[in-house]
Formats: C-alpha cells, sequence, structure tokens
C-alpha cells in the first residue's frame, strides 16, 4: 500500500484531480511533505530510520488530527542529503543542490494547484538548514506562499528526560531515543541481538565553546567519531519507550497542523 503510516484518507497522491479542484479552502489546507534519508543506522538499524520515523509520526499525528482540518501528507521523499554518512555502504545522498531544486519544484507544483500552506516534516538530523533555505527561496519567489521548515523532533515530547547526560547531550544517532521509536515502529526491522554503543573521543572540552552541534559548531563527518555509524547508546532502547516517544511526538504534531491550519501571515506595523 503505497500510503504506508498515513491514513489513506490523508494521503495526497489517493485524491483525484476533480477532488483537488474542488477543495473549498486550498488556500487553508495544509500540505505536509515528510523528508527523510536513506542512510546508514548503525548494524542494528535499517537505512530508512529517518524516513520511516517522519511517516511513522506524521501518521499517528493525523489519526488524532480533527477530521474538520484539512491536511494532507505527500508521498515521503525518501532521499536527502546523507553526505556526512559516506563510506557506510547503503547510504544514499542527494547534493544539497539537488534538494533544493527538487523542494523548489515540488513547491511550485503545489502553487499553480492553489495550495499556500506547505509543512516540511523533515526527520534527518543532516538537513534542517537545508529546509530552511528552500522555504526562504520560496518565499522569496511566491508573497501568498507559506512554508514552514519543521524538525520533526522539534515539538515537545516525553521520554528524552530518562536519558542519561551523556546520551542526552552524545546520542546523536542510532542512539536510545531512535532505536526505541523503530522498536514502535517497525521492530521487525530492528536487529537486536546487534543493538550498539558507541561514543566518539577526545571531543572539545566541556568547558570550551565549540561543540558537535549547537551554537558553535564544526563540521565532521560520521566516520570521523564512531566506527560502528552509531554515536549514542541503543542498549538501553524498548519498545514501550518507543510507543511513549510515538504517541506524545504525534501529539506535538497535532498542534502544529492545528496551529499551521490556523496560522494567519504576520503584516508590518503601521505608522502612526
Amino acid at each position: 500500500m503505497l500510503h504506508g503510516f498515513i491514513p489513506p484518507a490523508r494521503y495526497f497522491a489517493y485524491l483525484t484531480w476533480p477532488e483537488i479542484a474542488g477543495l473549498p479552502e486550498r488556500d487553508h489546507t495544509v500540505i505536509l511533505q515528510p523528508v527523510g534519508a536513506v542512510e546508514q543506522h548503525g548494524p542494528h538499524l535499517p537505512l530508512a530510520v529517518d524516513a520511516a520515523i517522519g511517516a511513522g509520526v506524521l501518521g499517528r499525528a493525523l489519526e488524532k488530527l480533527d477530521p474538520q482540518i484539512p491536511a494532507y501528507s505527500l508521498p515521503p521523499l525518501y532521499y536527502g542529503k546523507s553526505n556526512e554518512h559516506s563510506g557506510f555502504p547503503g547510504t544514499i545522498t542527494l547534493t544539497t543542490t539537488t534538494l533544493l531544486a527538487l523542494l523548489a519544484e515540488i513547491a511550485e507544483s503545489l502553487y499553480q494547484a492553489g495550495f499556500r500552506k506547505w509543512v516540511l516534516v523533515n526527520a534527518h538530523g543532516g538537513q534542517p538548514q537545508i529546509m530552511e533555505l528552500a522555504a526562504r527561496d520560496i518565499r522569496a519567489r511566491h508573497p501568498d506562499f507559506w512554508v514552514f521548515p519543521l524538525f520533526v523532533w522539534n515539538v515537545p515530547f516525553d521520554g528524552a528526560e530518562a536519558l542519561n547526560a551523556r546520551e542526552l547531550s552524545l546520542g546523536l544517532h542510532g542512539g536510545e531515543l531512535e532505536t526505541s521509536l523503530m522498536m514502535a515502529l517497525l521492530p521487525e526491522q530492528v536487529r537486536i541481538e546487534k543493538l550498539t554503543k558507541e561514543y566518539p573521543e577526545g571531543l572539545p572540552s566541556a568547558d570550551g565553546l565549540l561543540s558537535l552541534e549547537g551554537k558553535l559548531p564544526f563540521a565532521w563527518l560520521t566516520r570521523d567519531l564512531s566506527r560502528s555509524g552509531v554515536i549514542g547508546d541503543a542498549t538501553g532502547a524498548a519498545r514501550a519507550k518507543g510507543e511513549r516517544l510515538l504517541e506524545s511526538l504525534a501529539q506535538g504534531w497535532v498542534q502544529v497542523i492545528t496551529e499551521v491550519y490556523q496560522f494567519q501571515p504576520p503584516r508590518p506595523h503601521e505608522p502612526n
């Protein structure tokens, strides 16, 4: 089934063109674009982690969403910019230029169809900046088109507070959170016997200003930090944790979609 985790009634590609033409408020309809990646996630997780998490969380949110809110998911973009994982077999990456062009052309088709609200539901931590650049360029081309470049993990959710301090700060890839969530979404694809723990050594001092991520990061590739491809500790993952994560992330996205639907454009202050 093409819709995967997305409820069939919310799957854009199942609509016909007359149905789209007949939508009563296309300018307020929320169109959602899951954006993932096909990239290594260590020996215990499949390449599809980011794509599965993006579509899985969004699908659960759309199940909970008020049926009176018009919102549809486009088919997921499975490929992303994943060159930080180059050197690990199986990773497939687009260039920044290609991904920007792809998003721009999808946006143009949506705009020509009369849609004016587009949410990028990005689930890959290596490309939030590309989503932001694409959104700004699209906005500059179309003054009445509003694009929301969002990261699936940026809504409030329950579960992170249970992580130990090291995992909370360094669990960047294939660790406890992603593995637990995959145990809830695609349990048959998690290699339980290969759960991995690996943290990098020789990082900048915690007392300094530089860090892997944050306000003052440095550019890195995964092979600089990890032999296994994992940056974090998956050994503490559990399906019950994943179910809790999925439920709370989905609830956060219900709120996001509702707010996008209700969104009214800001306007400059009128001088006295």
